[in-house]
């Protein structure tokens, strides 16, 4: 592994290196996995020496994928980037100078009867992390880290269209075969389908006093307590059970794989499933990247315990990144109790951000003047695009031991 001190006394990985390790590590689940599959076939269950191999092999292809990802994030921020602390929305908001100069002129003027701010997508997903990433700042603990959410495990991208046109991967065929010289080579095939997304709207509304114009700390707490809040849970659950039809996006979730356990396992488990539809994902080429389950189903994880009453996969003292199998795991309550999703997120989806969350502040809507009141209002508009859905497992029923 090469390394290089960096200008604050960090060092750098060169990520190719891990990318070779989690290469060979993948090639080596995909051959265990069908030996497994192949000896489930003819026994009926795997061997008590091939299980405990397929389970090292899964945690440590996830830890591989946690620590490239960390890497490539690590590299993407500029040196000497400004260090200080993330603003919130509201903050970002009341704290621009336009907005301020709408304020003191009343709250009106002759071109607009309201204020319009946008707030990079930055902003919102940096709400409550650490103000100084940690690999800059040695020494220094992080604070507690924010609740992983969908959005965090998609790729992310933008679009200036009101549609998003992509291929859609719906089948490959692998025919690859040693072959003698004089012999035709066989063929395989790839089916591809033309699809098209259109970019939604999520917007919502309230009511306030007129008088919180001029408190910008109560302003502060509608926006990011009541405003942003309400369009990411719309939006997470959109990214998952979109149904697709009308103003809905087409969900991660609602087109993904069913999920079709690759061995059998006797008296299966939450955990013993959902391991199982990591390696269904494995077997399809596309390791996953993440785990999503409904908090009941997470937490009836963490309370699992061995003979001795100790916890398995939790510390009650601890505050750490929730973690399967090497994988992070979101818990919402987009997703209903007893079911689970997986997938290679980063490879199989993307979100497209056409116009970032955006508040509007208005003194002239229907009878707001004469009642001195305004009216808040914040949207975003985007698009998700599902590129394999065979990159994606989904569990409709997870045992309830």
């Amino acid at each position: 592994m090469t390394a290089a001190a960096a200008n604050d006394g960090a060092v750098s990985v060169d990520p190719t290196m891990i990318k070779d390790a989690l290469s060979k590590i993948s090639d080596q689940v995909r051959e265990v996995g069908e030996k497994a599959m192949a000896q489930a076939r003819k026994a009926g269950d795997m061997s008590a020496e091939i299980k405990p191999r397929v389970d090292e092999l899964l945690v440590e292809q996830g830890k591989l994928m946690a620590r490239l990802q960390d890497v490539e994030q690590k590299q993407a921020r500029r040196p000497g980037a400004d260090n200080a602390a993330p603003q919130t929305l509201g903050q970002i908001f009341t704290g621009d100078d336009a907005f301020k100069a709408w304020v003191h002129s009343g709250g009106i003027k002759s071109t607009q009867s309201g204020y319009v701010g946008s707030v990079p997508r930055a902003a919102l997903t940096s709400v409550g992390s650490p103000g100084v990433p940690p690999d800059l700042q040695p020494g220094v603990l992080p604070g507690a880290s924010r609740r992983l959410t969908v959005r965090d495990l998609i790729m992310p991208g933008s679009t200036d269209s009101n549609m998003v046109q992509y291929v859609k991967e719906t089948g490959f065929t692998n025919n690859a075969a040693p072959v003698s010289e004089t012999v035709q080579k066989p063929e395989s095939s790839l089916a591809y389908t033309l699809t098209q997304q259109a970019v939604i709207t999520i917007a919502h509304w309230i009511k306030a006093s007129k008088q919180v114009l001029d408190d910008f700390k109560g302003l502060q707490s509608m926006i990011d307590g009541r405003l942003r809040y309400g369009l990411k849970l719309v939006e997470e659950t959109q990214l998952l059970k979109g149904s697709g039809v009308g103003n809905n996006l087409n969900g991660i979730y609602t087109q993904a794989t069913a999920y079709s356990a690759p061995i059998v396992i006797a008296g299966a488990t939450k955990i013993d499933t959902i391991r199982l539809m990591l390696l269904q994902a494995e077997l399809a080429l596309y390791p996953a990247t993440g785990i999503v389950l409904h908090p009941s189903d997470w937490a009836a994880i963490e309370l699992t315990k061995e003979t001795t009453k100790g916890y398995l996969f939790a510390n009650p003292q601890a505050l750490a990144t929730p973690t399967l199998w090497g994988r992070p795991v979101v818990a919402t309550q987009a997703m209903t109790v007893d079911t689970a999703l997986v997938g290679a997120f980063m490879l199989g989806a993307q979100i497209f951000d056409r116009e970032d969350a955006n508040v509007v502040i208005s003194t002239e809507n229907q009878d707001d003047f004469i009642k001195n009141m305004v009216t808040i209002r914040a949207e975003e508009r985007l698009a998700l695009a599902v590129y394999r859905p065979e990159a994606f497992v989904k569990n409709t029923d997870l045992p309830a031991s």
